[in-house]
C-alpha cells in the first residue's frame, strides 16, 4: 500500500464551491435563472441565504433544464410567494437550489437529496423516491439520460455527483408526458451550469477524520503506484493468456484445450503478491479532497452572452468496517449455517471534471457540457468465523457449530467505475412558437479485475491455518470482471402558444433513446493438477506464496475455470425506445390550470448470454396518459391533483445471470432472466400554502397501483453465503402521505444576532404498501421453473426498499449581510425490508435494515484572508454515532445479516474565491 502523505493535521469534506450565480436573457425550455450575484457564488441579501426580501425580484431563482419546450402559462401572477420553480410547472415538484445544497453541506447530491420529503438514499448512493426502489426513480442530466456505471442498476448512482457540478436539483413526483415513461416514484433532474453572471475562480481544499477509521487498524493491499489517483498503473492488466481464453473464439482454460504446462504458464502470468498479500494497516490515513471551479463571462454584442464553466474535483476517502455476518435458513432463525467477523477496509476515489459552453441570445439558449466521473474503490477484507458447508475436527467447540472447524477469508478487490457523457441543448424561442434540441452520447464502464479469494481451514494436527486448494481443505480463485455501456439518446420539443382568449399551450415531441451494453465475469479456481492436497507446510503458508510461481510449476497448480457454474460469464444487451408525446395546458379560467397528456413509448430490450443460457427478448409499447390540475385559489396557495399511468422495465443486470460482487453490501447477485415490465397507476393530491418568502407549508397524499414488480429475493448459496436475486410479484398497492415545512424568525438585534434569523425546516412522510401474492404462478430466480408466489412473498408484506416512516428537520441560523450559517440537520428513516428472506425449507423471515437516526452538524462562515474572500467550513456526521443494522427477526431471535459502527466523521475544509 501506498497511500498519499497528507498529515495528521489536515481534515477534510469534499469542499464545497458553491457555483456563481447564472444569468440568462429569458426563460425557456421551463428555465429560470438567479439574478447576478457577487463571484463565488455567494448569494445576495435578501435571497434564500439572507433576509426576506422586499420586492418580488430579489426572490432567489433556480437555473431548469428539463425536456419539453416552453410551454408555461402564466396563471399565477398573483401568486406573489410561489417560487418560481413551483409557479411554472403545473407538476409535484420538490427543488433544491444552489443554496439549499450548500446549507447541507453534502459533498455528493445523494446527500443533499436525502434531505427533501419522501427521499431517502439507500447503500451507495440510489435514491428511493417514497420508500419505492431506485428501479422506479430516474435520473437525467439537463433532461437528458444516463447510463448507469453501476453493472446491478440502470439507475445511477448519484454519490458520483460531487456538488460542485450542480446547479440545481429538481424532483418531479407526479408523472406529465414529456418525461419518459419509465418514472415509477420520480424524476431527478440534475442541470449544470451554463453562463456565469460574472468570471471567477474558487479553489477549496479540505480534509476529515472518521473515529471509526482514521489512525486505526485496517487492511490494505500493496496494488498500483497510482491507486491514491483512482487509476491503475498497469499492475492490474488482465494476462494475455487469459484474455485469449475469454474473448471471442476463446478457449476455455481446460484440460482438453491446454497441455498441463500452457495452464501452469497462464496461471504463473498472473500478477501475484500486488493483487494478493492483505496487510494490517494500524494507523489508516485521513482523508483529504480538493476541488476548483472557474466561470467565464462575456458581453457578445447588445443582446447576447458567451459563457465557460469548468469544474474539477478529487476527494480520497478511507472507511473501515467491522462487521458481524450472520447466516440462517430455519424458519424460527433457531440455528445459524455460517458466522463471521469481517473487517473491510475502503479507499475511496472519485476525480471528476466538468466543462460546459453556453450562449445566450434573446430568449435563446444553447448549451454543451462534457463531464467525466471516475468513482474508484479499492477494498480489503477479512472475515473469520464459522461456516456449516466446511466440516472436519473442532478444536474451539462452539454449541452452534459443533464439528466445524474455524476458518478465515481473505478477498481483495478493485471496483473502478467511470462515466463520461457529452451533450448539446438548443432552447429556442420564436414569438409563440418554442422548440428544443436536445442529443447526447455517454459511455459508462466497470472494470474489477483481480477479484482476489482466499479461504483458509484451521488444521489441529498443525495447530494452523492451512489451505491446501483441495476445495474442501481450502481453496482460492480470482476473477476478472468488464462491463462497458454506450448510451446515444436525442429529442425534439415544440410547444406554441394559440392566440386564444384564454391562454393554451400546444405541446409535442420525439425521443430516442438507445443503451448498449458488453459485459462479463471470468471466475478462476487454483487446483492442483492432479487433484491432490498441498504438502502441509506448503498449504500454510500465506496466499502470495501459495500461489508463487514456484508452487504452480512444482506442484502442478493450474487455474480451472469455473465461470459458468452459476450462469453465463458474459452477455450483450441492448434497449431501444422510441416515443413521441403530445401535450396540452389550459387556464379554462383565472387561477385554474390544466395539463393533460399522452406519450407513447416502443420498446425492445435484448440480453443474449454467452452459451446455452437463456437469453431475454421484450418488445413491448405503451401509451402512457397524465393529466394534472393546479388551482391557485389564494394569492399564496394552490392545490394539485394528479393521475398517469408509468412504467418501471427491468434492468440489464436483473436479467442476466451473471455474478456480480457489490462491495456496499459485501453480497453476490445474480438475475432472472424471465422478468417483465412493471406498470404503475398513480394518483396525487398535494396542497400548498406559502405564508412568507420562501416559507412554505404543504400537505399531500400518493397512491399508487403495481402490476408485476420485481422485488429481491435472497438465497442461501453453497458454502453459507446469502446472494440475492429477483422474481416478479404478481401486485402491489402504496399509499400514503407527506407533509413539508419551512418558517423563518427574527430573534433579535443585537450581538450574534444582528442581521440573523432562524431557520426551521421539517418534512415528513408516512408510506404503506402490500404485496398480493396468492396461488398465481411466478418466476422462481433459482431454477427459472413457475412457482406459486405465495411462496416466495407474504400476502401484505411491504415492497423491499419502503420505510413506513421518513422524517427530516433543520435548524440553523442565517446572516442577511454576509455568508454565516449554522445548520443543525437530523434525518430518521425506520425499518425497511431489503431482501426477501431465504426460501429454504420454509420461509425464513425477511431480511430489513434499521437506519434509524442522524444527526448532522454543519458550520459557514466566510471571511477575508489574505485580501481573498474565504469559505470556511466545519462539519461533524452522525453525531449519535448511528449504527448499521441489517437483521433477520423472529420473535425474541435476531440473527445479524450485516451489523458495523458507521462511525462519527469531522471534517474542516476552506474555499478561497478569486
Amino acid at each position: 500500500m501506498k497511500p498519499i502523505a497528507f498529515g495528521s493535521a489536515l481534515l477534510l469534506s469534499t469542499a464545497l464551491c458553491a457555483p456563481a450565480a447564472w444569468a440568462q436573457s429569458g426563460p425557456s425550455a421551463g428555465q429560470v435563472s438567479p439574478p447576478s450575484s457577487p463571484a463565488g457564488g455567494v448569494t445576495p441579501p435578501g435571497t434564500e441565504a439572507g433576509a426576506p426580501a422586499s420586492s418580488d425580484t430579489a426572490e432567489e431563482q433556480v437555473e431548469i433544464s428539463t425536456p419539453g419546450a416552453d410551454a408555461t402559462t402564466e396563471i399565477v401572477v398573483t401568486g406573489r410567494y410561489i417560487p418560481q420553480p413551483v409557479r411554472s410547472t403545473p407538476q409535484v415538484v420538490s427543488v433544491l437550489s444552489t443554496a439549499d445544497i450548500a446549507r447541507t453541506g453534502e459533498g455528493d447530491i445523494a446527500g443533499a437529496l436525502g434531505r427533501l420529503p419522501g427521499l431517502s438514499v439507500v447503500g451507495n448512493g440510489f435514491v428511493y423516491v417514497r420508500g419505492l426502489g431506485d428501479r422506479y426513480s430516474l435520473a437525467l442530466l439537463n433532461g437528458l439520460q444516463l447510463p448507469s456505471p453501476e453493472p446491478l442498476r440502470r439507475a445511477i448512482p448519484l454519490d458520483i455527483f460531487p456538488t460542485s457540478v450542480v446547479a440545481s436539483a429538481v424532483v418531479q413526483k407526479s408523472y406529465s408526458a414529456n418525461f419518459p415513461g419509465e418514472f415509477g416514484g420520480g424524476v431527478v433532474n440534475l442541470t449544470t451550469p451554463a453562463v456565469p453572471a460574472e468570471n471567477f475562480l474558487n479553489i477549496g481544499i479540505g480534509g476529515s477524520v472518521d473515529v471509526e477509521t482514521t489512525a486505526k487498524l485496517g487492511y490494505t493491499y500493496e496494488g498500483g503506484d497510482l491507486d491514491w489517483l483512482g487509476f491503475d498503473d498497469g499492475t492490474r492488466k488482465v494476462p494475455a493468456g487469459i484474455r485469449a481464453a475469454t474473448t471471442g473464439g476463446g478457449r476455455p482454460l481446460t484440460t482438453a484445450n491446454y497441455t498441463a504446462r500452457q495452464l501452469q504458464d497462464i496461471t504463473a502470468s498472473l500478477n501475484n503478491a500486488e493483487t494478493t498479500l492483505l496487510q494490517r494497516n494500524r494507523d489508516i490515513p485521513a482523508n483529504f479532497s480538493a476541488d476548483m471551479n472557474f466561470g467565464f463571462h462575456k458581453e457578445v454584442g447588445s443582446d447576447a452572452e458567451f459563457g465557460i464553466f469548468g469544474s474539477a474535483s478529487y476527494g480520497n476517502t478511507f472507511r473501515t468496517r467491522d462487521i458481524r455476518q450472520q447466516v440462517s435458513t430455519s424458519v424460527d432463525l433457531s440455528s445459524l449455517v455460517s458466522d463471521f467477523k469481517t473487517i473491510i477496509t475502503d479507499q475511496r476515489t472519485v476525480v471528476s471534471g466538468l466543462l460546459g459552453m453556453g450562449l445566450n441570445f434573446g430568449d435563446n439558449k444553447i448549451r454543451w457540457t462534457n463531464l467525466f466521473i471516475r468513482d474508484t474503490v479499492k477494498q480489503g477484507r477479512l472475515s473469520a468465523g464459522y461456516d456449516t458447508s466446511v466440516t472436519g475436527a473442532d478444536p474451539v467447540p462452539n454449541p452452534d457449530f459443533t464439528g466445524t472447524p474455524p476458518i478465515l477469508v481473505q478477498n481483495t478487490f478493485w471496483f473502478a467505475r467511470q462515466l463520461f457523457d457529452t451533450q448539446a441543448v438548443g432552447e429556442f424561442k420564436f414569438d409563440d412558437l418554442s422548440v428544443d434540441v436536445r442529443g447526447g452520447y455517454a459511455n459508462t464502464k466497470r472494470k474489477s479485475p483481480y477479484e482476489r479469494e482466499f479461504l483458509y481451514v484451521y488444521n489441529p494436527t498443525v495447530r494452523d491455518y492451512t489451505n491446501n486448494l483441495s476445495g474442501g481443505g481450502g481453496s482460492a480463485s480470482v476473477a476478472f470482471s468488464d462491463l462497458n455501456e454506450d448510451a446515444y439518446s436525442g429529442g425534439i420539443d415544440f410547444g406554441y402558444k394559440l392566440p386564444t382568449e384564454r391562454p393554451i399551450t400546444l405541446s409535442a415531441g420525439y425521443a430516442f433513446n438507445k443503451n448498449e451494453r458488453t459485459s462479463s465475469r471470468y471466475d478462476f479456481a487454483y487446483r492442483t493438477v492432479s487433484g491432490a492436497s498441498l504438502p502441509s507446510a506448503v498449504a500454510q503458508e500465506r496466499p502470495d506464496y501459495l500461489t508463487s510461481d514456484y508452487n504452480v510449476y512444482t506442484y502442478g497448480v493450474s487455474l480451472v475455470d469455473q465461470s459458468g457454474f452459476a450462469g453465463s460469464a458474459a452477455y450483450d444487451a441492448s434497449l431501444r425506445v422510441h416515443a413521441g408525446y403530445g401535450q396540452i395546458i389550459a387556464e379554462p379560467t383565472d387561477g385554474v390550470r390544466i395539463t393533460a397528456g399522452v406519450r407513447y413509448e416502443d420498446a425492445r430490450q435484448i440480453v443474449t448470454p454467452l452459451g446455452d443460457d437463456l437469453p431475454t427478448r421484450l418488445s413491448k409499447s405503451y401509451w402512457l396518459p397524465a393529466g394534472t390540475i393546479t388551482w391557485n385559489f389564494m394569492d399564496d396557495a394552490q392545490l394539485r391533483l394528479s393521475a398517469s399511468k408509468t412504467i418501471a422495465r427491468p434492468q440489464f443486470r436483473e436479467l442476466a445471470r451473471q455474478i456480480f460482487q457489490d462491495f456496499e453490501s459485501d453480497r453476490s447477485f445474480t438475475g432472472n432472466p424471465l422478468l417483465t415490465d412493471t406498470q404503475l397507476y398513480n394518483g396525487e393530491a398535494r396542497l400548498e400554502y406559502y405564508p412568507g418568502r420562501n416559507e412554505i407549508l404543504s400537505i399531500g397524499g400518493f397512491y399508487k397501483r403495481l402490476k408485476n414488480p420485481i422485488e429481491q429475493l435472497a438465497f442461501v448459496i453453497g458454502g453459507g453465503g446469502l446472494r440475492t436475486s429477483f422474481s416478479n410479484a404478481p401486485e402491489a398497492d402504496l399509499y400514503g402521505g407527506e407533509v413539508e415545512a419551512t418558517k423563518f424568525f427574527t430573534i433579535g438585534e443585537s450581538g450574534f444576532f444582528t442581521s440573523r434569523r432562524l431557520r426551521v425546516s421539517a418534512n415528513y412522510t408516512y408510506t404503506q404498501s402490500k404485496v398480493k401474492a396468492d396461488d398465481s404462478l411466478v418466476i422462481n430466480p433459482i431454477d427459472l421453473n413457475p412457482i406459486a408466489a405465495s411462496t416466495l412473498f407474504r400476502n401484505g408484506s411491504p415492497l423491499t426498499g419502503q420505510s413506513d416512516h421518513l422524517a427530516n428537520g433543520q435548524i440553523g441560523f442565517e446572516s442577511s449581510d454576509h455568508l454565516s450559517q449554522q445548520t443543525l440537520l437530523v434525518n430518521y428513516a425506520s425499518p425497511r425490508v431489503t431482501n426477501r428472506g431465504p426460501v429454504q425449507d420454509g420461509r425464513t423471515p425477511d431480511i430489513k435494515e434499521k437506519p434509524g437516526i442522524t444527526l448532522d452538524l454543519v458550520l459557514r462562515e466566510e471571511a477575508q484572508f489574505l485580501g481573498l474572500p474565504v469559505e470556511f467550513k466545519a462539519e461533524g456526521r452522525n453525531l449519535l454515532n448511528r449504527k448499521y443494522k441489517e437483521y433477520q427477526a423472529n420473535g425474541e431471535r435476531r440473527v445479524d445479516v450485516n451489523r458495523y459502527q458507521l462511525g462519527r466523521v469531522f471534517s474542516l475544509s476552506a474555499t478561497a474565491k478569486f
